[in-house]
């Protein structure tokens, strides 16, 4: 007689997602936002327990973040470990150069 279990296997092959993080609403300047991030897709992993209806997994992959200098580096690392992954290119923000003295200029839309 076989005993089962409401857990599902553990998947062997892992996807993640390479990305460069955004700013907070809480800091005003982009100091932490130039290193590239590698994190595990745990979201298939993910599995309802029957008895209390808490979610658990499967493994802990989903408390590791990996952290890059470089996005190539990131990509290099997933290559080696034969970790399948997803690229997300950050958006570029546009700078207005302006000098102060156009806060005060005649033509300045009020």
């Amino acid at each position: 007689m076989a005993l089962t279990t409401s857990r599902p296997r553990i998947r062997t092959m892992t996807k993640a997602r390479i990305y460069q993080p955004t700013k907070t609403a809480m800091q005003s300047g982009r100091a932490r936002t130039q290193q590239w991030v590698l994190e595990y897709d745990t979201a298939a992993s993910r599995f309802v327990e029957p008895l209390m209806g808490w979610t658990g997994a499967a493994g802990t992959l989903g408390q590791l973040t990996l952290k890059f200098d470089s996005k190539e580096e990131a990509i290099a690392y997933a290559n080696k470990k034969g970790i399948a992954y997803d690229i997300e290119e950050p958006q570029v923000r546009k700078l207005n150069r302006r000098a102060y003295a156009d806060n005060f200029a005649y033509t300045r839309i009020r």
